[in-house]
């Protein structure tokens, strides 16, 4: 069995400040979290920023170019960097970090859908910030938009970055898309799938339906790709351990999951890498280092990079 690759997802764009006072949103808080999730495990680090001050999702470069450089001299990881980091923002505005920062990896969805947290407002009965509330609910309406067009303009921008994508599927429906776009010439196998599974508005996370997307990744892309799974919220653990005995690599992190068991939040990031590693080297999973990552992954190596 070749070695598992752990990501973990340090932040997002995804929950607020109100939801886990160990959320990092300040430069120094992701910066220090990063680091410690990589000396814990992991060898991705896939990232968002924040507004240092409030916590609001941010995709200026500028508030990445505050913590990448530290990050990248503090520990030898694979630097991810999200062009998803918003809901509403065109795609010039979502790649322009990872234009500026030129990365080993970028994030990038397959396919337009349905990204809802709204139903988390209800169970919230004060909030930190006051932007807070108006997000959370006003998700209820966002289509996350991912068109072939948009998809096509990712990868003509970030063509002369020679960037590996994490080809995020929300649904079955997004392998497909993916594979249009590999005949089409878009992108070049081999591929790497992050299956995202348990966002309300894509894939439930059942085990059922992680076999059947390995199965369906399996008819279209043959050998030609390696894959990854997340879980959102309880599925986190779950879902990396099967995914993982299926041959999988696993991703988990705060943008995934606030907590480390049922009913008690995640200290840091850090934890979940130390709980997933855990598990996968008692069923007989070996880690892989960042080098082994690449190797694996056939990235173009952290000397190429822009930070």
């Amino acid at each position: 069995m070749a070695k598992t690759i752990i990501t973990c997802a340090i932040t997002g764009a995804i929950h607020t400040p109100t939801m886990s006072k160990n959320l990092p949103y300040t430069f120094e808080q992701i910066t220090e979290q990063a680091i410690a999730a990589a000396e814990a495990g992991a060898s991705i680090l896939h990232l968002h920023a924040r507004d240092p001050e409030n916590g609001k999702p941010s995709i200026d470069p500028d508030h990445f170019m505050e913590f990448l450089p530290q990050i990248r001299r503090e520990i030898d990881a694979i630097i991810n960097i999200s062009t998803g980091g918003s809901l509403t923002a065109g795609i010039e505005e979502r790649v322009a970090p990872a234009l500026r920062a030129s990365p080993e990896m970028c994030s990038l969805n397959m396919g337009s859908v349905n990204f809802s947290i709204h139903p988390l407002a209800d169970r919230i009965k004060e909030y930190r910030f006051d932007w807070e509330e108006a997000y959370i609910r006003g998700s209820e309406g966002n289509i996350f938009r991912n068109t072939f067009s948009d998809i096509a303009e990712v990868a003509r921008i970030m063509g002369p970055h020679d960037v590996k994508y994490e080809h995020e599927c929300y649904d079955v429906g997004h392998l497909y898309n993916l594979k249009f776009c590999v005949d089409r010439g878009i992108f070049k196998a081999p591929v790497f799938l992050q299956f995202v599974m348990g966002i309300l508005g894509g894939i439930a996370p059942e085990i059922d339906n992680l076999v059947f997307m390995k199965r369906t990744a399996d008819r279209l892309f043959g050998d030609d790709y390696q894959w990854s799974v997340l879980g959102a919220g309880n599925a986190q653990m779950k879902l990396a351990a099967v995914g993982a005995q299926l041959g999988g690599h696993v991703r988990v992190g705060l943008e995934d999951s606030l907590f480390i068991s049922k009913g008690v939040l995640a200290e840091s990031n850090a934890q979940q890498v130390t709980k997933v590693k855990r598990i996968l080297e008692e069923q007989g999973n070996e880690i892989a280092s960042p080098d082994e990552a690449r190797a694996m992954l056939g990235l173009k190596g952290a000397d190429r990079v822009a930070f």
